[in-house]
């Protein structure tokens, strides 16, 4: 590992004040989820994931990862950003005419680290199967990854390529579950209860790990690690990683409220903060 925890934690600390000025800029976006997820994409990309740069489409012999609730690009454009796929700077062009850092994130402009879009929920756990698929017919022994949000698996097509990843035995993929219990129109007890998730997917052949700790990076680094061990057994693996929607902002934090809300002035002054650094590195 390049950067130490400490400095992992710091970096996670950045990347939530990018979250919160990029949405605040555009009065548009998705911080709730992206602020929950920061642990997640600090200890993929700066622990766990297998890259290369500069960035390349096919990802030969390289891991490679999916995001399927594309709605909390602020963070993945700043993780992507902050670990050297693009210029830091071009955060500021976040949800603007002509920027390649589109709300949802997309492939047509080619921003690097984006390869597949994915506006609409539910697609993303199919396309990474592909992807693994692939892998195994180029015998490539890299890893891919996804992520999805808990909301998400309301989506029918979600249980279709969960039962065909089992089914398959496609072993070389590890998938995680944003469960923060928080969707866009309120809880998802509420919405559209999912139940014993842990059960379902051990009913649908998947190995599942849980981490109820995903907002403390060492403890998702470790789960992370746990699922690397776990692949090639004949079983994909999922990790249900419990978040807090908003983490690190009090006034965001347990509610739904903050989904898909930018903060004003005066809340973002908040905000940051309480995410203050020894060194800030704002864009």
């Amino acid at each position: 590992m390049s950067k130490s925890i400490e400095e992992l934690k710091g970096l996670s600390t950045q990347i939530r004040r990018d979250i919160l000025r990029m949405v605040h800029a555009v009065n548009s976006g998705h911080p709730g989820g992206s602020l929950g997820c920061t642990e997640f994409f600090v200890a993929l990309y700066g622990d766990v994931m297998n890259y290369k740069l500069p960035f390349t489409m096919e990802g030969k012999n390289e891991d490679l990862f999916f995001l399927s609730n594309g709605h909390i690009s602020p963070v993945f454009y700043s993780t992507l950003a902050r670990f050297g796929f693009f210029p830091v700077a071009e955060l500021a062009t976040f949800r603007k005419l002509n920027s390649r850092l589109q709300g949802h994130p997309t492939t047509h402009e080619g921003l690097p680290g984006i390869r597949v879009a994915s506006g609409s929920l539910g697609q993303g756990l199919s396309v990474a199967l592909g992807a693994a698929q692939g892998k195994k017919l180029d015998h490539d022994d890299a890893l891919v990854y996804t992520l999805h949000g808990d909301g998400e698996l309301q989506e029918g097509q979600v249980w279709e390529a969960f039962m065909y990843a089992a089914a398959k035995k496609v072993d070389n993929i590890i998938s995680t579950i944003d469960y923060n219990g928080r969707q866009i129109d309120g809880d998802t007890d509420d919405v559209l209860s999912l139940g014993d998730l842990h059960a379902k997917l051990e009913a649908f052949g998947w190995l599942v790990l849980e981490e109820k700790n995903g907002n403390d990076l060492e403890a998702v680094i470790a789960i992370l690690e746990k699922a690397k061990s776990e692949t090639g057994k004949g079983k994909p693996v999922v990790i249900l990683l419990h978040t807090e929607m908003g983490q690190g902002v009090d006034y965001m934090m347990g509610s739904h409220s903050w989904h898909g809300k930018a903060p004003n002035d005066e809340q973002l002054e908040r905000a940051l903060q309480q995410l203050a650094l020894d060194e800030v590195s704002d864009y």
